[in-house]
């Protein structure tokens, strides 16, 4: 950003690019969208919930306590006729867009100083000879890890705007996280429960959204 803050991160884990857009902020940068090479995407809301939720089989678009709006199948998954796809921009701040044309078309543009870079992140699945799709990617260890202290930081700075609020109650350490939150943990748990890892470390993410 123009402030000097990091704006995108692309980064490879494993088999698979993924990109990273952080909010406009010098300390507790908040994620604001994440797009992966398997198809699966999500851009947030600057309150935390989720805006736009995409898979290899379609995507859904949210308000903010959570309606769908709209929903969509990718038209190359069904030999059906498919309604279009009406494009879709949404601005998260305002030097990075999101514009979602089609699933092999989804741009994520940042634009600063009379300077713009455009990256493509979308993906093409093909339907299989058996009419098949192939089975939803299973997040690895380390990104179960980073979503579950993503979510326990969140529940931290929640805690911390209720001290603020309320610095002579002690009622504030009792209240119970924001909605979205317990929403984000239970998914979290639910991945943990499906992916292929140790008891030992299911039980560690667990103990972390649950602290």
């Amino acid at each position: 950003y123009p402030s000097g803050n990091l704006a995108i991160i692309i980064t490879q884990a494993r088999d698979q690019m993924m990109c990273i857009v952080e909010e406009d902020e010098p300390r507790t940068a908040r994620i604001r969208a994440l797009f992966q090479s398997d198809g699966r995407s999500t851009c947030y809301y600057p309150t935390g919930e989720e805006w736009i939720n995409m898979s290899i089989q379609g995507g859904q678009y949210l308000d903010q306590v959570g309606n769908r709006i709209r929903r969509w199948m990718w038209p190359n998954l069904s030999p059906a006729p498919q309604v279009p796809l009406s494009p879709i921009f949404i601005s998260l701040n305002r030097h990075v867009g999101v514009r979602i044309l089609a699933q092999d078309k989804i741009f994520v543009s940042f634009l600063a100083m009379g300077r713009q870079a455009k990256f493509n992140m979308g993906t093409n699945v093909q339907v299989s000879t058996g009419g098949q799709l192939p089975p939803p990617a299973r997040l690895g260890e380390d990104e179960l890890l980073l979503l579950a202290f993503r979510v326990r930081i969140l529940q931290l700075f929640d805690r911390m705007r209720g001290c603020l609020n309320f610095p002579s109650s002690e009622q504030w350490n009792k209240m119970q996280p924001p909605m979205y939150l317990m929403t984000q943990a239970v998914k979290i748990l639910e991945l943990c429960m499906a992916a292929d890892i140790s008891d030992e470390l299911r039980s560690s993410i667990k103990a972390i959204v649950n602290a």
